[in-house]
């Protein structure tokens, strides 16, 4: 009787730490359960109130400032600033001397004419006679005018007349386009009726210095 007796008390014993050892490790598996599961809450932020989840997925998902996406392809797409950019426009050519950009066979820097003159007016101061004259070139005419321009440079100046000079005009001073010869007085007197005209002569100066032959150039 004594070894049923002890058997039992054995096995409700080996029940009762069974009982309590299944108690324990269910204690202890939901205890870490919770604990993890409340700190991903809190470390998981909601999205705030009203806003959808379509833009809290955008966000999220936000590249940070000063970041360039790539395309698709892996090419990084032009910026607006070198895509509105004009294109460099073509330096010209430069234009041909001449009307219409053509060369009109004149040579525009024509050098001073050593022996002809513009004559304007006279003067006898300092005991001499002399004309007052002014020094040119010819420079090049355009088709609608008659001729090309004797074209002056520099100052006025003079230059002593023999008095015995041999002088020929044409038009206005006479009325022919062939070289007429005149005196020297009724050439001064001309020249003070007509101050200014800018006459073109060919002259030549004699051993003295002075003018002893003055042709008249024909102008239309």
């Amino acid at each position: 009787m004594m070894i049923t007796h002890r058997r039992r008390r054995n096995a409700f014993r080996t029940l009762a730490l069974s009982a309590w050892a299944v108690g324990v490790l269910a204690l202890s598996a939901c205890s870490p359960t919770s604990s993890d599961a409340a700190g991903t809450a809190a470390a998981t932020p909601s999205p705030a109130k009203g806003e959808s989840s379509a833009k809290a997925t955008a966000s999220a998902t936000a590249l940070p400032a000063g970041k360039v996406s790539s395309s698709p392809d892996g090419k990084l797409p032009s910026s607006p600033a070198s895509a509105a950019s004009p294109t460099a426009s073509a330096v010209g050519s430069p234009i041909a001397a001449g009307t219409g950009g053509e060369d009109d066979g004149c040579d525009h820097k024509m050098p001073i004419s050593p022996d002809e003159i513009a004559v304007y007016r006279y003067t006898p101061e300092g005991g001499s006679l002399s004309l007052i004259i002014r020094h040119g070139n010819w420079g090049c005419g355009t088709p609608d005018s008659d001729g090309a321009p004797f074209e002056t440079v520099g100052k006025e100046t003079y230059l002593p007349l023999d008095q015995a000079a041999y002088i020929t005009v044409t038009d206005p001073i006479v009325a022919s386009t062939e070289n007429q010869p005149i005196g020297v007085q009724e050439f001064l007197d001309w020249l003070e009726a007509h101050p200014d005209s800018g006459l073109v002569f060919q002259y030549h100066l004699g051993a003295d210095g002075a003018i002893d032959s003055l042709e008249q150039i024909f102008t239309p």
